[in-house]
């Protein structure tokens, strides 16, 4: 809060320098009125992001907002979102005006040069240029970390019983909410079922593991969520870190069917590819339970009720069981997200006071806690809870909601406990450890083994969280190793075009198009076309002229480029080359379309046709996707 409280006051001291004392010029003009506008950019993201994480913005946002966000229960923040833009181009506004209004062109030009430094100032200090400095740089360089000593691969193997899994993602429900002392008698069914069970109470959050999707990585592959955010988007790709072995995919591989169900629509933030890449082949979200619900209006803005989902994983938990064959069963509640939930009709208790004033969020955990606790003990008085494992733990800690200036006061922990049908439960466990050793237990409560990933079993083995001082900061340097995982190819030579799916393949990988790729030595960069992103023709507009490059699109935009003839072709083209040579332009002509890249023995483009290409490239607008 420091750091934006002076950044703020090198803004003002800018502005101020700017009407009162600055040069009129128009040069210094339009240089003081493109800084205020990024800082108020600047600004602006780090509000709304903050708005969300209570963190401001970091990785998982960059994730979020570059993937899909089909099915976002948006309808909360609309207002607050207006509001944001309204206010920043009324302060844009003002400050033009005021600008503007300095007609004085006799001062001394050093007060320009002092509104410049402030200006400057402001950037470099306002925290959303820190932060995502830092999430950038952060991708590259050599892994000089200890990540390959500590990652390994779980062996593809249960033995034994084979129990069923029931394993229960908590939207935000975080440990904090079951003290008792802070709020009594908020979650007193799930808090008994939780005093019941093997409780793992010193579970913390790490970095990539802050939201739901991250979370539901760091608990089923013992891996955090980093992904190359600078021109990648992973609702592009065809797999999700295709090199880790993941708990669902130990399930597969021994002969569980698996299940994943949630309110909320699957392709939301890449859970769909997630799930599906790892051995979860049965996926139920919005509209997968749409066409099987009672009451089609009875949902809230992110998909359907708690009550009304949970009653789908109960009555797929029967039918199952009785069938006989090892199965598990993924759950993912939405009641109780941010910025402050969702009550359903059937809960019986629909308010909670916190300081005698109704908190929405907490009347929120009150009834969603009540409804996995509903669900969890009808399991337990079925005849078939003796086979199955129940796992309940939080997504992740709760955002910034209207209980959060309560939760940040406190020590908190994610909740994460395991019910065994057979054994001891009925124990608290309170060694250090982190997200990441949430599969790994569970694994090893299921007869497998005792690690996936970084993660380690908190029954048999000692967290990694043990062994550094500071486990969170220690991630961060195994970044540049985990974003490695995503498994991005080195070459391209053939390549073969699906264009009834969308889809590129070459050395072994497959991407949606349209796309650009960046060849480098060992290197092929994926650059998409995705939410927020520049149109792909102004990212090859910003490669180095001498860069090869593979741009799979409409025909009628590399025609609009290169050759008038491609302008009304409606189909699609693959152009390989650089900026500086005249690219091979071909046409995928059938649904499977075979190919080799082009780059030796293209003419070279003189100065001037060059410069031609690139203002093309840059001036091109935002279009519509190639379809």
């Amino acid at each position: 809060m420091a750091l934006e409280l002076i950044s703020v006051l090198f803004f003002i001291a800018s502005v101020t320098l700017s009407i009162f004392k600055a040069k009129r010029n128009s040069f210094w003009i339009s240089v003081n009125l493109l800084l205020s506008a990024l800082f108020l950019l600047l600004s602006a993201i780090w509000t709304a992001s903050n708005y969300f994480t209570g963190e401001g913005v970091n990785d998982e946002v960059l994730f979020t907002i570059t993937n899909s966000l089909t099915g976002a229960g948006v309808g909360k923040y609309v207002l607050p979102a207006i509001g944001l833009i309204v206010f920043i181009f009324l302060i844009f506004g003002l400050l033009t005006w005021l600008i503007l209004r300095n007609k004085n062109t006799d001062r001394r030009i050093t007060y320009n040069y002092g509104a410049l430094l402030f200006a400057l100032l402001a950037i470099g200090t306002s925290p959303a240029t820190a932060q995502l400095v830092s999430l950038t740089t952060s991708q590259y360089g050599d892994d000089k970390s200890d990540f390959s000593e500590n990652y390994k691969d779980a062996v593809k193997t249960i033995n034994g019983s084979k129990p069923n899994l029931v394993y229960i993602f908590g939207e935000s429900l975080e440990r904090t909410y079951f003290d008792n002392d802070l709020f009594p008698d908020l979650t007193p069914e799930l808090g008994a079922i939780k005093k019941e069970s093997l409780d793992f109470s010193n579970t913390i959050q790490i970095p990539g593991a802050e939201n739901t999707v991250s979370g539901m990585v760091s608990a089923l592959c013992g891996i955090p969520l980093f992904a190359p955010f600078d021109s990648n988007a992973s609702s592009s790709l065809s797999t999700f870190y295709p090199r880790s072995v993941c708990l669902g995919d130990i399930l597969k591989a021994s002969g569980y069917t698996n299940y994943f169900y949630q309110g909320a629509n699957l392709a939301f933030a890449g859970k769909e590819l997630l799930l599906s890449t790892h051995g979860i082949d049965h996926l139920y979200g919005y509209n997968e339970l749409k066409p099987l619900v009672k009451d089609a209006n009875y949902k809230n803005e992110w998909g359907w009720y708690d009550d009304t989902m949970l009653d789908f994983v109960y009555n797929r938990f029967i039918e199952l069981s009785k069938a006989g064959k090892p199965f598990s069963l993924f759950a993912l509640t939405v009641d109780t997200h941010h910025p402050d939930g969702y009550i359903d009709a059937t809960c019986n208790r629909k308010s909670y006071s916190y300081d005698n004033k109704r908190n929405q969020s907490l009347s929120a955990v009150a009834c969603s806690q009540e409804q996995v606790a509903k669900l969890i003990n009808k399991i337990k008085a079925s005849p078939y809870f003796k086979n199955t494992v129940i796992v309940v733990s939080s997504d992740h800690l709760a955002m910034n909601n209207t209980a959060y200036s309560i939760l940040t006061k406190q020590n908190r922990r994610d909740l994460f406990f395991v019910l065994r049908g057979t054994g001891s439960n009925n124990q608290v466990i309170s060694q250090k450890r982190t997200t990441l050793d949430n599969g790994a237990t569970v694994l090893d409560v299921m007869g497998g083994d005792n690690y996936i990933g970084l993660g380690r079993s908190s029954l048999t083995s000692e967290s990694l969280a043990n062994n550094y001082r500071d486990i969170r900061r220690h991630v961060l340097r195994w970044k540049p190793a985990i974003i490695k995982m995503w498994d991005f190819p080195k070459t391209i030579t053939d390549y073969v075009l699906h264009t009834d799916s969308k889809m590129l393949n070459f050395s072994g990988v497959s991407f949606k198009y349209p796309l650009i790729l960046r060849v480098t030595d060992g290197r092929v960069d994926p650059m998409f076309d995705v939410y927020l992103s520049a149109p792909l023709e102004q990212q090859l507009s910003k490669l180095d002229p001498n860069e090869k490059f593979v741009w799979v699109d409409s025909c009628s935009k590399m025609g609009n480029i290169w050759d008038p003839k491609l302008k009304d072709v409606n189909n699609i083209c693959v152009a390989t080359g650089s900026l500086n040579t005249q690219p091979h332009i071909v046409e995928a002509d059938r649904d499977l379309y075979r190919n080799k890249v082009v780059f030796d023995g293209l003419p070279k483009l003189n100065e001037d046709t060059f410069h031609t290409t690139v203002e093309k490239l840059a001036a091109v607008e935002d279009q519509a996707p190639a379809k």
